[in-house]
């Protein structure tokens, strides 16, 4: 059975496999769910994608605080007579499998009625009857199949966000208006001379001013508040020549109707508007399902157990939660305010805050800080802060946090539309002037057919069907970007910045070798069935490379919580744990994670843990040196720095124990001269991340955690980044050529336009033809581009 593979999840199921129904499991919670499944009639679960399963976990006292139902109240979406609706994450949603077993629920247990599975979003919408069920009975029930809901303090104070549909209304209404008049149109273009058609003419063109009102002071009142702000501001951004365009096209086209000089332009108009808004909506249209505003508040928990005067147990939410009170910190929970420990023997893991993948060992009487997350054994603690008034809250509350970098940021379309704007306003001026001087009747019809043929529409057109392409391109290669103007951004950088820990190394595999004497067959096997019985992360690391399949029952087993474990079999002993624990004496050196191993009291050697460095990241740093300069800032000890030296490019800067102000300082000092993308992966990057002109976030799960930043990337796709790189570049210089094409249709508009020769018709196939022109060049120039990533 130790080659075999898992019938369920599809792990391996080594010595410790169980064989049920002529059947491999890795393990006896796979068993279960199989059985859970089978005796429910969901066995097709297996037909529909094979080990499509993920192992389940042992929940049951995790989820507690679902007692209590002013919690409850908070979590559901929906709750009266005897009905209770909500939405639960569940992050292991990969494949059709699971969301047919999550949607088929109700044949698990008949008081749920109705499972719904948003896949993009990763979450499942449950309706269930509360006289014999509840919120808890539901999660542990997904728990207990392989789907274990993620709730955190994020999803409990989270208010119901409202669902901006504005810009799809506005969309709409000028695409319908926009579909009426050209139609209204059609027999003004071609001078059609019928009975019934030149009867109703003006009928027609009263229809078309009736259908622009709305298009104008509704749909496209967006542009004009803008510019209104701009030039109150002092500044001539893109939306200044574009509200004038609107205005004179549909003042000039009024004033055409009511003295019947002819049917004026309202089909540019609603034309122009209607493309314009299709840019923004493509534009905006980004990656929902994701957060890229996550904070401290995704890794606490919603509640803790706290220690009442009479020495029982409540489950209490931690804003609840006061200076003073004794709060139960259980194993690989994170402790969620700073605490004086008071019993127990801490091991904490504050890679989250600090970037150190090294744990710490605490004794009582020593401080605890938010953040960090017990790795085993139960902790009985102090409270000394709030949670609001706690280290890592009070991290969060740096004001680099609500610093808006896409408003600090000049567009290059704002920066074009300042001259653009001078140009055609002097353009307009000097032809009046002409005109007044030679034949003051085209002077007026000069004017505004120069503002309403050199409206920008296919300026701005250019970057948002250029940008927004490429977010869809980017996507598609699991690279999320927060809105288009990261592209932008992300083409100026010429410094990038990379954490170490869980960003150039991963947690997914471990690099373990073993220094020292060689050990026994005999002793092989009692150190692997040692290591059998104890949950600790680096005992299963180690039991798991470990190749003896020679399993015994141990007649005495002691773990001792933060040193190490001991087994005992046949008269022999076999420790493992801390040097200390052993009884060697450490070298001051050893700057690596370490375990110790001593047989009959006899020190036989250690296991030496080293951080397993992504594929490719020699390539990633070779390729982006050529026009970038790098740097690495690690909250990790600089115990292998000499081996990034000789990984890494000559120049590449390094600093080490670096805190989390600490980088987030450092990074604002090189903004100085530079332009500073940080690449980073924890709360301890998210100052830096912020405060960094572009913050790439990599995630080994993406809609599980990241901090707040402008990216995030696949873990599986940090190789691509010097690509992404240089897409973001070309897709600027797509956009300038799109620039040079339009100016060459303003040129020739503005000819017509400055001669008084411009007619209807004319407006009506130049602004229609540039606009539709520049939508189809930078959707075809970028999709030729983005085939690069495919390479």
């Amino acid at each position: 059975m130790a080659d075999s593979t898992c019938f369920h999840c599809g792990d391996e199921c080594g010595n410790n496999g169980v064989k049920f129904d002529d059947k491999e499991f890795c393990c006896n919670g796979c068993k279960t769910v199989y059985e859970i499944f089978t005796s429910n009639g969901l066995s097709t679960y297996y037909e529909i994608e094979g080990k499509a399963g993920t192992t389940p976990n042992e929940i049951r006292q995790k989820y507690d605080f679902l007692d209590n139902q002013e919690i409850v109240g908070q979590l559901v979406e929906f709750n009266e007579e005897g009905v209770q609706v909500v939405s639960l994450s569940i992050p292991t949603i990969h494949c059709s499998s699971c969301i047919w077993v999550l949607e088929n629920l109700n044949k698990l247990h008949s008081a749920i009625t109705v499972s719904q599975v948003d896949f993009p979003k990763k979450t499942i919408r449950v309706t269930y009857k509360t006289e014999d069920f509840s919120l808890k009975a539901l999660v542990l029930l997904l728990g207990s199949i392989g789907y274990e809901p993620y709730i955190s303090l994020e999803e409990y104070t989270k208010k119901g966000k409202n669902v901006d549909r504005s810009l799809i209304y506005k969309l709409g209404v000028a695409g319908f208006a926009f579909g009426n008049v050209m139609l209204f149109s059609f027999p003004e273009y071609f001078e059609v001379e019928e009975f019934w058609l030149d009867q109703y003419k003006h009928v027609f063109r009263w229809l078309m001013f009736a259908f622009s009102i709305p298009v104008v002071f509704y749909a496209a009142q967006d542009y004009f508040i803008s510019a209104y702000k701009g030039i109150r501001s002092k500044l001539l951004n893109i939306d200044v020549p574009i509200a004038l365009g609107i205005l004179v096209l549909f003042l000039r086209s009024t004033f055409d109707i009511v003295f019947d000089l002819g049917s004026g332009f309202f089909d540019s108009l609603t034309g122009l508007v209607f493309f314009l808004l299709l840019g923004k909506f493509f534009q905006q249209k980004t990656y929902a399902y994701l957060s890229f505003e996550r904070d401290y508040k995704s890794y606490f928990p919603i509640a803790v157990t706290r220690l009442n005067k009479n020495g029982g147990e409540e489950n209490v939410q931690i804003y609840n939660i006061e200076v003073g009170d004794r709060v139960l910190i259980r194993s690989h929970e994170i402790i969620p305010v700073d605490c004086i420990l008071i019993k127990g023997t801490a091991e904490i893991d504050y890679s989250f805050v600090t970037g150190e993948s090294e744990p710490v060992f605490k004794e009582s009487g020593e401080k605890l800080f938010a953040g960090g997350k017990q790795l085993s054994g139960v902790l009985e603690v102090e409270v000394l802060k709030s949670v609001s008034q706690s280290y890592l809250t009070q991290l969060w509350g740096n004001s680099v946090f609500s610093k808006d970098k896409a408003s600090q940021f000049q567009t290059l379309t704002d920066s074009i539309g300042k001259r653009f704007t001078i140009a055609v306003l002097s353009i307009a001026t000097l032809a009046t002037v002409f005109w007044l001087l030679t034949d003051p009747g085209l002077a007026l019809n000069v004017f505004t057919s120069v503002l309403i043929i050199a409206c920008p529409c296919a300026i701005a057109l250019a970057a948002p069907f250029t940008l927004g392409n490429m977010l869809r391109i980017f996507g598609k290669h699991k690279f999320y970007l927060k809105n288009a103007n990261v592209i932008e951004r992300l083409s100026k950088i010429d410094t990038a910045i990379f954490d170490k820990t869980g960003t150039l190394t991963t947690s997914q595999k471990d690099t373990i070798h073993y220094e020292g004497m060689e050990l026994t067959d005999e002793e092989t096997a009692l150190l692997k069935t040692t290591l059998r019985a104890s949950n600790h992360p680096l005992s299963r690391s180690l039991y798991n490379i470990l190749k003896s399949n020679a399993i015994m029952t141990l007649e005495e087993f002691q773990e001792h919580t933060g040193q190490g474990i001991e087994g005992k079999y046949n008269h022999h002993s076999i420790k493992v744990g801390s040097a200390s624990y052993v009884g060697e004496n450490q070298g001051s050196s050893i700057t690596n994670t370490t375990v110790y191993v001593s047989a009959d009291e006899d020190v036989k050697g250690r296991f030496v843990f080293k951080n397993t460095y992504r594929e490719g990241m020699r390539e990633i740093f070779d390729e982006m040196s050529d026009h970038l300069e790098l740097g690495i800032l690690s909250g990790d000890n600089d115990g292998e720095k000499e081996q990034l030296q000789k990984v890494l490019p000559a120049k590449t800067r390094m600093l080490f124990d670096q805190k989390p102000e600490d980088k987030l300082e450092y990074i604002k000092a090189l903004q100085q001269e530079h332009k500073v993308l940080m690449v980073g992966d924890g709360l301890n990057d998210a100052g830096a991340l912020a405060q960094s002109d572009v913050g790439l976030a990599v995630s080994e799960n993406i809609n599980v955690f990241s901090p707040a930043c402008d990216g995030i990337l696949d873990a599986s796709k940090l190789r691509m980044l010097p690509r992404f790189i240089k897409l973001s570049n070309r897709s600027m210089r797509i956009i300038k050529m799109s620039f040079l094409l339009s100016l060459c249709y303003n040129i020739v508009g503005l000819y017509f336009a400055v001669t008084g020769q411009l007619q209807p018709v004319i407006a009506a196939i130049l602004m229609p033809l540039s606009s539709i022109s520049i939508v189809v060049f930078t959707t075809l120039a970028t999709n030729f581009i983005g085939k690069d990533l495919k390479n």
